[in-house]
């Protein structure tokens, strides 16, 4: 065996990706259902999407076999962050292609979108695909976080569409890229081009599904990564019996990774998002509630103990919403010359004499390094929330709390703390069974839609709960996704993020269990990510979706 393979890539390399029956027959064809239209702002993305607005919802459906087409030249490109099983997307559209045609070509556009601009590509073959099967990452053909948005942008894409003689481009991302996807689709459209334009859904954050997207890839995977791990940080909090654990998850919108990580670990606290901000909780009620159980564990001997928090918390505390809300138009307005002041004791001052008064005072309270992020804004002119370190801010705000608590009644709680951030540690691992072959299903099915001349779709598989036999390949006009967000101070049509769902029984299961858990050891250890063995450990999706779609 050569020794840039490990035991498990060779053994993963063999592994047969499930394919859906009306995917393994011999034919299949579109089946297209009513007109659809946007749940919201309906007049505002009918004016910008004229040419793809109204489309219908599609299925694929078994056909008889027919003589076989023309040979299809697409291009494909990963976008955004790193997902598992985006290989296999790739290897799935691949080999539907050459399924579909023999002389078919598939191109890579190489590091994200950038590359479709540039028309920086390469060409996949067999050869080229065969070690990245049923891998984890995106450096087949590696990734990247550009936007094709400017006039200047589309014109380069329809120009090397042209020279390339591309019947389609498969853009593999999240809501951002295939929003993207859409604008990108309604220009071509609008310019005679025969390029058709198909999304697939990813993003290990799980916003990214609805109605007709059940799940986007690598939120299985990602969320089995993260549990092993929080099972075994579990263990040793049971085994030293003297550090509280506190682990902030990724998720800056949505709390379906820290959901679903509790689920299946079963720890001490776990805070939601989505239910912070229903509740109207405060940074300070947050912390006074973690506290409580500090107390109540620490009362009943056990010093220790795993909290979950997701990344993005900050932006659903109504305290902490005002303060984001003002820092991002101060920013917006201000930005040049905040990047001029030097010191971030001037562009302190600065900010707080332009925030209110309530603001002013929760910005102060922030310790230095969250203020300097808090001042900052990434490629979209959004505040970069996941780079406050929310544990360490519960760490420090607790420990505060707590010692006040000694003082007064006299105790010593024994509160030690570890801090903890698992993020890429889920981005890049091997894809589950499930997402290996849901990733396989996506791309075979965007292979279809472009022989089909489908634009503007995000396809997806339903029905995956059911075998992979009866799993049901189809897509979702973008249009119908899309909703109207202020983004960088101006009104952009984007997909609409899913969050957890307050009423949803996920988010029920977990309350009804909150309470014990938070005082008892029930933990849970899931163990590591199962290739192998009995299904009821390989190929169990996750809990989430066995509870919503159960």
């Amino acid at each position: 065996m050569s020794r840039d393979v490990s035991s498990l890539q060779a053994a993963r390399a063999g592994y047969v990706p499930h394919l859906p029956a009306v995917l393994r027959g011999d034919a299949q064809r579109v089946e297209l259902g009513e007109r659809t239209a946007p749940s919201s702002d309906a007049e505002a993305i009918a004016a910008l999407f004229p040419q793809t607005i109204g489309q219908p919802m599609a299925r694929l459906v078994p056909a008889e076999p027919t003589p076989a087409t023309r040979p299809l030249r697409v291009g494909v490109v990963l976008s955004g962050g790193q997902a598992p099983g985006g290989h296999n997307v790739i290897a799935g559209l691949f080999d539907a292609l050459k399924s579909l045609h023999p002389d078919s070509v598939l191109l890579g556009f190489l590091k994200g979108p950038a590359g479709v601009i540039k028309g920086q590509y390469v060409e996949l073959t067999a050869e080229f695909i065969e070690p990245y099967r049923n891998t984890g990452g995106f450096n087949m053909i590696m990734s990247g976080r550009d936007k094709i948005e400017t006039p200047d942008h589309l014109a380069a894409c329809l120009a090397n569409f042209q020279q390339l003689e591309l019947d389609g481009l498969v853009i593999v991302g999240g809501d951002d890229s295939n929003t993207n996807a859409a604008v990108l689709a309604e220009y071509l459209r609008a310019e005679g081009s025969s390029t058709v334009v198909v999304g697939v859904p990813k993003t290990i954050d799980g916003d990214m599904k609805n109605e007709q997207i059940e799940a986007s890839f690598g939120f299985d995977t990602a969320c089995k990564v993260y549990s092993e791990l929080i099972g075994n940080i579990a263990r040793d909090a049971t085994s030293a019996v003297k550090y509280w654990h506190f682990i902030r998850l990724m998720g800056r919108a949505a709390s379906h990774v820290t959901l679903e990580c509790a689920l299946q670990t079963q720890p001490n606290v776990t805070l939601i998002s989505e239910q912070v901000e229903a509740d109207g909780e405060t940074l300070a009620a947050v912390v006074e509630r973690i506290a409580n159980v500090v107390v109540e564990r620490a009362k009943a001997g056990r010093h220790y103990g795993v909290l979950l928090v997701p990344e993005g918390i900050i932006e659903f505390m109504p305290d902490l919403q005002t303060l984001v809300r003002e820092l991002q138009d101060i920013l917006h307005k201000n930005e040049a010359y905040l990047r001029s002041i030097d010191t971030h004791t001037e562009r302190f001052q600065f900010v707080i004499n332009e925030l209110s008064a309530g603001a002013a005072q929760s910005y102060a309270a922030m310790p230095r390094s969250v203020q300097e992020v808090l001042l900052t804004s990434d490629s979209h002119g959004n505040i970069p929330l996941s780079q406050v370190e929310t544990e360490r801010l519960l760490i420090d705000l607790v420990g505060d709390r707590i010692r006040l608590l000694e003082a007064e009644d006299g105790v010593d709680y024994k509160f030690s703390t570890i801090g903890h951030f698992l993020g890429y540690e889920g981005r890049c691992a091997a894809p589950t069974n499930f997402d290996a072959s849901y990733c396989y299903a996506l791309g075979y099915t965007a292979a279809v839609f472009v022989r089909e001349q489908l634009t503007g779709y995000t396809v997806h598989v339903r029905n995956l709960l059911a075998d992979h036999e009866e799993w049901q390949p189809g897509g979702t006009p973008v249009t119908m996704m899309l909703n109207m967000e202020q983004r960088k101070g101006k009104p952009t049509p984007v997909i609409r993020k899913t969050l957890v769902d307050l009423a949803g029984k996920p988010l029920a299961e977990f309350h009804a269990h909150e309470a014990d858990w938070a005082l008892n050891d029930r933990y849970t250890q899931p163990g590591p990510i199962q290739y192998f063995g009995p299904a009821e450990v390989s190929e169990q999706p996750t809990i989430t979706l066995q509870l919503e779609r159960g």
